[in-house]
C-alpha cells in the first residue's frame, strides 16, 4: 500500500510540472526564504509553501517512527534560509533542509502527529518561471499513517547502498596504515549549530587538514567518508571502512551540550553502558540524526545490540582502548585542551565495526566560547591535528609491539 501510494506520489508530481515546461527543469534553483515558511492551517492543518527560482523535479512520501514528511528535489540552494525563520508552528516540532546525495536535496519536517497529505502541487508561473510548491497536512489516525508511510525505492533518489564487504588482510610491516577519518554529519544532517559555523562544515574542514598532516608525514593512507556536504548514512560510514580496509576508523565531532558546561576535547570508545550522562545523549543525538535526514529504519533490525560485545574480542577490545589513550596523549602533549575526563565512551552505533579498531572524537563543544574560538582558528585546529598524528604514530608502534603476543 505505502509503495503504491508513494509511486503515485511521484507520478502527480511529474503531472504538476510537466505542463510548465518541465523538460526545461535543472538545478541549482534557490528558495525565496522571505515568502516561504511552514504554517498552521485551519483548525489543524500544517501549510508547507516554499517559493524557488524556478521548478525542478521533486518527490514526497511520510515516514513512522517518528512521524515525518519528506520532500526530495532535484536539486535546491538552501543559502540564506534558517530553519527557525521557515517554521512558523508547533504543529511541526523540528525542520532539516541540505544536500542529500550530489545532485539531490531534501527537506524533512517531524511532525506533531501522524498527518496525511490533503494536497500538494507545484505551479510555475508562465512569464517569470518562479515555482511555487504548496503542500497541505491534516490530522490522521496512527493506523492509516503507519499503512500510508514507507520511502519508495529508485536509484535515481537513493542513497547507496552499504555494501558487504569481508575484513581486509593484516597489513604487513611495511604498508601505510590505513586511516577512515569520519567527519560527523553533512547534507541535510547539519549537527550542531552555532550563528556563525555548522558542525558538519566546521568537521569537514578538520578531517582534510587532518589528512594533509597524516599524508605529509608519511606511512598513512587516507580515506574520508565524504568529500563534501553530502549525507552519508550510519551504516555506509561503517561500510565505507570496510572497503577502505581500515586499519583505524575516527569519527570526528564538534557536539553542543545544552545541559552543563563541556568543554575540551574528549575520546569515546564504544560501549553498550555509556561512561556517563553527557556521553549517553551525545550518542542518542548522534544515532538520531538518520532518522531526522528521512532515513527509513522501520524495517532495520537494532543491529548496535548485536554487534555491541563483538567488541570484546580478545584482540579489537584492547587495540582500541589503546588507540583511544594514544590519541589523548598526543592531543594533551601538544596543548589541547583536553576535557578533564577525555576517555569516555558510549553506544555510538557509528563506531560498531567489531574488527576495526574505532573512536569518536569531540574535538571540543559548540556550545564553549572557549572551546567555539578555538574550532574557528586555523592554528590551532593544526596543533590538534599534530596531535592526533602523534597519537596515531605512537599507538602504532605499540600495536607493532604487541601483534605477535595476541592469539590468532
Amino acid at each position: 500500500m505505502s509503495r503504491l501510494i508513494a509511486a503515485l506520489t511521484i507520478l502527480l508530481t511529474i503531472a504538476c510540472t510537466k505542463g510548465a515546461g518541465a523538460e526545461d527543469f535543472s538545478a541549482l534553483t534557490r528558495v525565496d526564504s522571505a515568502r516561504s515558511g511552514i504554517s498552521a492551517a485551519g483548525s489543524d492543518g500544517v501549510a508547507l509553501d516554499l517559493y524557488l527560482d524556478f521548478g525542478v523535479p521533486w518527490r514526497l512520501f511520510m515516514l513512522d517512527s517518528p512521524p515525518r514528511l519528506v520532500v526530495d528535489f532535484r536539486e535546491v540552494d538552501w543559502s540564506g534560509v534558517q530553519a527557525a525563520d521557515l517554521l512558523k508552528t508547533d504543529r511541526i516540532k523540528g525542520v532539516q533542509f541540505g544536500t542529500y546525495v550530489p545532485g539531490w536535496s531534501r527537506l524533512v519536517a517531524e511532525l506533531g502527529g501522524p498527518m496525511g497529505i490533503e494536497t500538494a502541487a507545484l505551479k510555475v508561473e508562465e512569464a517569470t518561471r518562479n515555482a511555487h510548491l504548496a503542500i497541505r497536512l491534516k490530522p490522521v489516525s496512527k493506523k492509516v499513517f503507519a499503512e500510508r508511510s514507507g520511502a519508495p525505492h529508485d536509484p535515481r533518489w537513493d542513497l547507496p547502498a552499504p555494501a558487504v564487504v569481508e575484513a581486509a588482510p593484516r597489513r604487513g610491516p611495511d604498508d601505510p596504515l590505513v586511516v577512515v577519518l569520519d567527519p560527523g554529519h553533512g547534507g541535510v544532517d547539519p549537527g550542531a549549530e552555532t550563528d556563525v559555523v555548522d558542525e558538519k562544515d566546521l568537521m569537514l574542514t578538520f578531517a582534510r587538514e587532518l589528512r594533509e598532516v597524516l599524508l605529509r608525514t608519511g606511512g598513512f593512507k587516507v580515506v574520508l567518508t565524504r568529500e563534501d556536504d553530502s549525507f552519508v548514512s550510519l551504516e555506509r560510514r561503517v561500510s565505507i571502512a570496510h572497503q577502505a580496509g581500515a586499519d583505524v576508523f575516527i569519527s570526528l565531532h564538534a557536539d553542543s551540550l545544552a545541559e552543563g558546561a563541556a568543554h575540551g576535547a574528549t575520546v569515546h570508545m564504544l560501549s553498550r553502558d555509556a561512561s556517563d550522562e553527557a556521553s549517553a545523549k551525545m550518542a542518542e543525538r548522534h544515532d538520531r540524526a538518520d532518522l531526522l535526514a528521512g532515513m527509513d529504519l522501520s524495517e532495520t533490525d537494532d543491529e548496535v545490540t548485536g554487534v555491541l560485545m563483538d567488541l570484546a574480542r580478545q584482540e579489537t577490545a584492547p587495540r582500541t582502548r589503546a588507540l583511544a589513550e594514544a590519541l589523548v596523549d598526543g592531543m594533551a602533549q601538544t596543548g589541547g585542551p583536553m576535557n578533564r575526563r577525555p576517555l569516555r565512551s558510549a553506544a555510538f552505533s557509528v563506531l560498531k565495526a567489531a574488527d576495526i579498531p574505532s573512536v569518536l572524537i569531540e574535538i571540543g563543544f559548540l556550545s564553549s566560547p572557549r572551546d567555539l574560538s578555538n574550532l574557528q582558528n586555523p592554528e590551532w585546529r593544526a596543533t590538534m591535528a599534530r596531535g592526533i598524528r602523534n597519537g596515531l604514530a605512537a599507538w602504532t608502534q605499540g600495536d607493532a609491539a604487541q601483534r605477535p603476543l595476541v592469539r590468532q
